[in-house]
């Protein structure tokens, strides 16, 4: 009997599939005692297994590119914490094997971070799968894993480490399903990217038996269990329409009367361009640099190296606009040599622009880079700055920019209530402002981007956030300067529509979003779109939000 569960979608498209779950194994070595002249062959053996599981996550990171490897990256570095490995050395040192001082340091830490608040406590799945793959390999097992078919499924998990995500075959992988995560978890971001169907945080996915055939609508978080054959004809058609109006769509954006939106894409660094450039993006609104940052988490990377990846990505526009968010560090980012290692919540202690502001020279080495690799290209270079909280934030970014002999135009990111609340102040000192929906969501809602349990507060249709960016458009507006989104909120065709009626002058999304988002605007006016905003203002949760909205764009 056709059942209907819903979670939350995060990534367009319809897959049909036969369930599959997610590999699980219970990876607790023995508690059993060695000899004391065994510990430095111990200890030398943990260092290896951490070694080789830190390569091998660089590796996978290599292969997908992107922003899986800055993930996979982030994770390498996770493996290799040298606190970590002096805590093991001395679990092993006092009679533990490799594989439980292993498991057991990385408990010890696991439950730090799981009572450091919700922000660190989110980066707990990441840290559960960095310890498995590590004692997976010491006791010489296979690591629990995407399962093994010949034929195309539907996976279902608990949630999916980066490490999984990124490299999902989409022939294999139809589309998938998490009990856990968020609409801006690293699995949701990874499945935008490879153009995968999913659904996150849906209880009780876990429960789906394997074989059963599931429906799951990425759009709109619903999953039908056992559906009818007019189900899967309805969902197929739907699907089918959808395609056909992205191959007719084409162009830069735009609403069916010309209200022109530029339509722009959010790369990790040179690997995300060809995908971005196929899709017809108009330029880049989010071109994140940490990826360059994180190969060495001792030391910045050298200017000449900055300058030769910043190239790479402004040549791929020519006459286009490309926005560059200078070093984001800190929270789940964290740099050695930048940011603080004892702060009680990094998410809200020295990050961004704050870590920046502290180190100078790194910024400076940053905006020299950036500088140098625009010389001689006719492309529209912005840079802006990641948590501005006010207009003296704004001020010391645009002196710095300066000083730095950059010829390009000064912005800041909104990821701060305070940032919106005081949006005309800011942009006193800088040129344009730049949405961060994702951050901008946790800060309002006090909920951590990588929690389940608090999505329904990372929703973007939430009225408090849509309040937000109309005041930041608005004031935007009043100064005659400009305001995008670049946050996974732009990446929702509906919501785009809002965010355009909201006064938003253009958005930024992985790339496999724009021609869903280019197709989707050209089918409503920009009256249209005014009212579909007001409506979903005016609702009281995010669910009445997008079906007010829905409901003026359907006419009904």
């Amino acid at each position: 009997m056709e059942t209907t569960l819903r979670g939350v979608g995060v990534s367009h498209g319809v897959a049909i599939g036969e369930v599959r779950h997610m590999g699980t194994a219970v990876l607790e070595p023995p508690a059993k005692q060695i000899p004391a002249q065994d510990a430095e062959r111990e200890q030398g053996r943990a260092r290896k297994a951490v070694e080789a599981v830190a390569a091998d996550l660089m590796a996978r990171g290599n292969l997908a590119g992107g922003e899986a490897q800055a993930v996979l990256e982030a994770q390498a570095m996770i493996a290799q914490d040298p606190e970590l490995m002096a805590d093991v050395d001395r679990r092993v040192a006092v009679g533990s094997t490799a594989e439980r001082g292993i498991y057991d340091a990385f408990s010890h830490y696991r439950e730090l971070l799981a009572g450091a608040g919700e922000y660190m406590a989110g980066r707990v799945a990441d840290l559960d799968d960095v310890r498995n793959r590590i004692v997976a390999r010491l006791l010489g097992v296979p690591m629990p894993g995407v399962p093994d078919s010949d034929e195309p499924y539907v996976l279902i998990a608990r949630d999916l480490a980066p490490a999984d995500t990124a490299l999902l075959d989409p022939a294999l992988v139809l589309g998938f399903v998490t009990e856990e995560g968020g609409p801006t978890s690293h699995s949701a971001i990874l499945a935008r990217a490879l153009g995968v169907p999913a659904v996150v945080a849906l209880p009780g996915a876990g429960e789906l038996a394997e074989g059963t055939v599931v429906a799951v609508d990425g759009s709109t978080g619903e999953i039908f269990v056992d559906p009818s054959a007019e189900k899967r004809a309805e969902l197929e058609a739907a699907a089918a329409a959808r395609k056909a109006a992205l191959a007719a769509s084409t162009g830069p954006g735009a609403t069916s009367d010309g209200h022109k939106v530029p339509l722009l894409a959010n790369v990790g660094g040179p690997a995300d361009v060809p995908a971005a450039v196929e899709a017809g993006a108009e330029g880049v609104g989010l071109f994140r640099t940490e990826f360059l940052f994180l190969d060495d988490s001792t030391k910045a990377p050298t200017e000449e190296k900055q300058v030769e990846a910043y190239r790479q990505v402004l040549e791929a526009f020519p006459e286009g606009r490309v926005v560059v968010r200078v070093l984001d560090a800190g929270a789940d980012k964290p740099l050695d040599f930048l940011t603080p290692t004892d702060e009680p919540n990094p998410a809200l202690g020295v990050r961004g622009l704050r870590s920046l502001l502290d180190h100078p020279e790194v910024l400076r080495t940053q905006l020299t880079a950036l500088a140098k690799a625009a010389e001689g290209l006719p492309v529209y270079l912005e840079v802006m700055a990641p948590m501005v909280a006010d207009r003296a934030d704004a001020k010391a970014f645009a002196d710095a920019c300066r000083e730095a002999g950059l010829r390009a135009k000064f912005g800041a990111m909104v990821e701060i209530p305070s940032a919106a609340l005081r949006a005309r102040s800011i942009l006193q000192e800088v040129e344009f402002l730049s949405l961060g929906t994702n951050d901008l969501a946790q800060y309002t809602f006090a909920a951590d981007r990588q929690v389940g349990a608090v999505s329904r507060l990372q929703d973007p249709w939430q009225p408090a956030l849509l309040d937000l960016v109309a005041l930041s458009a608005e004031s935007a507006k009043a100064e005659g300067k400009s305001c995008g989104v670049c946050g996974e909120a732009a990446s929702d065709p509906l919501l785009a529509c809002v965010l355009t009626g909201l006064g938003v002058t253009s958005l930024s999304m992985g790339a496999a979003s724009i021609p869903y988002v280019r197709a989707t605007l050209a089918k409503y006016t920009l009256a249209q779109c005014e009212r579909a905003a007001a409506a979903a203002r005016a609702a009281d949760s995010a669910e009445e939000a997008r079906k007010a909205a829905q409901a003026v764009l359907s006419g009904e």
